[in-house]
């Protein structure tokens, strides 16, 4: 069978389809929170800097901003992770079918 059909074929599997709108609608729920919280950060920055400038305490040369800034960056990695574990978990699951029904053919 030539590569053009294989395409065909997936692309009109039922679970193709599932996995294509699944693993797009979490792509997109994902993208938004990160944006969120982002963009929160900078419009925090150049609208408020006051607040990310206040010292954490009297004594304190460590500011709001810095452990803000690092909870950005960990948030991003925390929905990575989130994104693996639901790949692992759904995308792997509805690949292996996609396979397993183009190796039948």
């Amino acid at each position: 069978m030539m590569k053009n059909e294989y395409v065909d074929i997936i692309k009109h599997d039922p679970n193709y389809i599932e996995l294509v709108s699944r693993r797009k609608s979490l792509t997109i729920k994902l993208s938004l929170v990160m944006l969120l919280v982002y963009f929160s950060f900078i419009l925090t920055i150049a609208f408020k800097p006051s607040l990310l400038a206040t010292p954490i305490s009297e004594d304190s040369v460590i500011t709001y901003g810095i452990p803000v800034g690092i909870f950005v960056i960990i948030f991003a990695f925390i929905l990575t992770g989130v994104y693996t574990f639901k790949a692992n978990r759904e995308f792997d699951d509805l690949t292996k079918r996609i396979k397993d029904k183009v190796k039948d053919i």
